[in-house]
Formats: structure tokens, C-alpha cells, sequence
């Protein structure tokens, strides 16, 4: 997968990264938190990759601490997000 590419390629001005619970299916699970990342339009795929990389260095810690501190859970029986 290209992410970044078909970003570009597609003129898209925003994309980002998503934390969620892991599911059978690919980026089906329940959103826990994401970041968003402008396009600018002299980005390159590199260029735009690591911009997502410091996104992602921002939204693993703040999900991790989220479910280490209880402060979302996934009900298992629905797939959804309890948030206390």
C-alpha cells in the first residue's frame, strides 16, 4: 500500500493517522484517536511521510495512554468504544 502516494496523486490537502483496535479486517476497528496532516503542495512522498511519522509519534503514546488508564475500553460484545 502507498498511502502517501495515492494522496498526492489524488490532490487530497489533508490526511493522518488513525490509532484503533485491531479487527479481522483491515482499519475496521474501533477509532481511538487520530491526528490529521496537512498537504502542502510542494510535498514529495518522503516529505510527507515523515510529517505523518511525527503525527504517529504523537498519537500512539496519547491511545496507549488512553487504554493503559482506562479512559476508553472496547465493549467486545458490540465493537464499540466506552469512554469513562
Amino acid at each position: 500500500m502507498h498511502a502517501h502516494r495515492q494522496a498526492l496523486d489524488a490532490g487530497v490537502r489533508v490526511t493522518g493517522c488513525t490509532v484503533h483496535f485491531v479487527e479481522e479486517s483491515v482499519d475496521a476497528g474501533a477509532i481511538i484517536c487520530q491526528e490529521s496532516v496537512p498537504i502542502y503542495p510542494r510535498d514529495t512522498e518522503e516529505s510527507l511521510s515523515e510529517r505523518v511519522k511525527s503525527a504517529e509519534h504523537k498519537a500512539y503514546p496519547r491511545a496507549l495512554e488512553l487504554v493503559a488508564t482506562e479512559r476508553v475500553k472496547l465493549d467486545l460484545d458490540s465493537g464499540k468504544l466506552v469512554w469513562s
